[in-house]
């Protein structure tokens, strides 16, 4: 056992919620929850949406369950992307896709894939990562060929976000690092 994290904890043990020595402890097991009682992970997050110890500085979470007209939703995911941050991004796509029309399910989980396979390559992970690039991309082809779809959305260029997708796989896959905030797709062309 060379790490505290190697370390066996009973059900006693206890782990700071902050830095604050004075503050409160979150017994050891003890799951987050949020108001309604239904599981919440609080931890802090960087700008991959990567957890952080409690009480390091991440960045502002993304509130879940926010409904947004779509033209809201394209703008506020392109400003996430912009700022590095496609798993915030992500979020706001799922909050499209968990509120809008049954129609346009489709399209926001596809947008979500795309800007969670950026978050995948971004932190390293070539095999998730490009299998989500080219999921979102399948995605958002399949629906603008739908009797549902268009091919430009709410002004989403989704043949550009397509093949962007796709670009992005086939360079991660090919050894490529990625910044996301300098590899944000224009999701409006």
């Amino acid at each position: 056992m060379d790490s505290p994290a190697d370390t066996p904890r009973d059900s006693t043990t206890t782990d700071r919620t902050t830095t604050d020595p004075t503050a409160s402890v979150r017994p050891m097991g003890a799951r987050d929850r949020d108001e309604e009682g239904r599981a919440r992970n609080s931890r802090p997050r960087d700008g991959l949406g990567r957890p952080l110890p409690y009480g390091a500085a991440g960045v502002p979470r993304q509130p879940e369950g926010v409904v947004r007209e779509p033209e809201e939703t394209v703008a506020e995911a392109q400003r996430l992307l912009d700022e590095g941050k496609p798993f915030h991004a992500h979020e706001v796509f799922e909050d499209a896709w968990k509120s809008g029309p049954d129609e346009e399910r489709e399209l926001w989980r596809g947008m979500a894939q795309v800007a969670v396979g950026l978050t995948h390559a971004a932190r390293g992970n070539v095999t998730g990562g490009a299998r989500l690039l080219r999921r979102g991309a399948g995605a958002v082809t399949e629906w603008a060929a739908s009797g549902a779809g268009r091919e430009r959305p709410y002004g989403m260029d989704l043949g550009g976000v397509a093949e962007w997708a796709r670009a992005l796989a086939d360079d991660v896959e090919g050894g490529a690092s990625v910044d996301a905030a300098a590899r944000a797709p224009r999701l409006r062309g």
